[in-house]
């Protein structure tokens, strides 16, 4: 019996270790209501992780607008309001969808546009956001740490017409990705 026990036990281990390092290679991003004063309470968090189809964003987000609201990348690692005109605005510091191509368009997670255009994300009725979502032009975790990941109020058309920036227009909900 011990013997058994003996040869379960470097199984077991093994496996652990191996879940373990799965889970290291991705990342757990605690998502931010925006406020002007500056990050409100939690709505839930975003886990990353690499697939051969490019980076998953696995949703567990609740307090949402039922719909479908714009979902990027931004170039910045913050989630802080700057000011302009005198008025706070909340996540500001997260900057511009990150476009590291430097496209200076927007069009879409497939597109030849910014590299930060994510898949739109769109809520349930009862407020939550549990969907997978793929990045197929995001191929690495190194390329997301040190920016932050924006929820905007509004949906994305996936064009800078007739709206800039798909029409996502305000800053929702923020989180950085460390």
């Amino acid at each position: 019996m011990i013997g058994h026990l003996g040869w379960g036990l470097p199984v077991a281990v093994a496996f652990l270790l191996s879940a373990a390092s799965a889970r290291a290679d991705g990342l757990v991003v605690p998502m931010n209501l925006a406020i002007q004063a500056g990050s409100g309470n939690s709505i839930g968090d975003i886990a990353i992780s690499q697939s051969p189809a490019g980076m998953v964003f696995k949703l567990n987000l609740k307090g949402l607008r039922p719909g479908p609201h714009g979902f990027h990348v931004h170039e910045n690692g913050q989630c802080s309001p700057t000011t302009m005109n005198g008025i706070a605005i909340p996540a500001g510091a997260a900057g511009s969808h990150l476009d590291s191509d430097h496209t200076n368009k927007h069009a879409g997670p497939e597109g030849d546009g910014h590299v930060g255009d994510l898949p739109l994300l769109v809520v349930a009725d009862d407020g939550t956001a549990t969907q997978s979502l793929t990045a197929p032009r995001i191929k690495d975790i190194a390329q997301l740490k040190g920016h932050a990941v924006v929820i905007h109020v509004n949906g994305d058309n996936y064009s800078d017409q007739p709206a800039a920036l798909g029409g996502g227009g305000a800053r929702f909900a923020c989180g950085v990705i460390q």
